[in-house]
């Protein structure tokens, strides 16, 4: 889907809502409040009557779209720009886009993140687990000399885990200890089946109790053939671009919805039908 597309296929708010009705219901409206289908259309609104619990209601009741004033031809817009944008797209470039105020294109944003949240499937095969750190940069260190770097930063840091080829799941955490990493790697891998590639760090060393294990010396080399971590460090580059390149500043309390937004165009990136999957989700998965 791209924005002639949209305009093409959605010229008109009835357009919009029809085909929500038909991803939401199919052919029968359902009320969401009381749950029943004895409901009457009421053309002239868009809206439907429950004649169980006698009210009035839309199919973007529940949803993403909930008592929004913006036209769906807008939110359909948005959601195609921001899954086309490889590296995220800002506030302010969305608001010019879909000439909207700033304020209201980071509402629309961020309501269209939480729909980007996948499956929690468990990867599987070859993966590889590492972790990086976002935040501000600290211009010397404590002492006068460099900067530190990674770990030995007190930004914040972002675990992620990655197929060959295939899915990529990450998660902020408040630290790197083996007790945190062995939490995420549980939680987002096949352990049974799995073979996790790490660096050398001392934090993933317990995880080969449960899990089959190797590691990536980088002092020596990034790759020593199919041994390497290569596939999540080229998905952190892109995280950071993005977050450094196109939002500037990502505050803490909303970085994982980021985060899971780069997850979500990355195992997607080869999906045909990413917004119509994407709308399903707008609507609460109710297809």
């Amino acid at each position: 889907m791209n924005i002639v597309s949209v305009y093409k296929r959605f010229p008109r708010q009835v357009d919009c809502l029809e085909y929500l009705e038909e991803v939401r219901w199919k052919s029968q409206p359902k009320c969401p409040y009381c749950q029943s289908t004895n409901v009457t259309p009421m053309p002239k609104e868009s809206r439907h009557h429950c004649n169980n619990c006698n009210t009035s209601f839309s199919v973007t009741v529940g949803t993403i779209f909930h008592k929004t004033k913006i036209d769906l031809q807008k939110w359909f817009l948005a959601i195609t720009i921001i899954l086309n944008a490889k590296k995220g797209v800002s506030a302010r470039q969305l608001a010019r886009d879909l000439e909207v105020n700033k304020n209201t294109a980071w509402y629309m944003a961020m309501r269209i993140r939480k729909a980007m949240t996948d499956d929690r499937e468990l990867l599987e095969g070859i993966v590889e687990v590492d972790e990086t750190y976002v935040g501000g940069k600290k211009r010397r260190g404590e002492d006068g000399g460099p900067a530190k770097r990674g770990r030995g930063t007190s930004k914040t840091p972002v675990v992620g885990a990655i197929e060959r080829d295939g899915k990529v799941r990450a998660k902020v955490v408040k630290n790197v200890s083996a007790k945190t990493l062995m939490s995420m790697i549980r939680e987002n891998i096949d352990v049974s089946t799995a073979t996790v590639i790490t660096d050398e760090f001392t934090g993933y060393l317990p995880i080969s109790k449960f899990v089959k294990h190797q590691t990536i010396n980088h002092s020596k080399w990034y790759s020593d053939g199919d041994i390497h971590t290569n596939n999540i460090e080229g998905f952190w580059a892109l995280l950071k671009r993005g977050l450094v390149g196109q939002y500037h500043k990502v505050s803490i309390r909303h970085l994982q919805k980021y985060v899971d937004e780069f997850c979500y165009r990355h195992n997607n990136r080869k999906n045909d039908m990413v917004f119509e999957e994407t709308i399903t989700r707008a609507l609460g998965g109710m297809a």
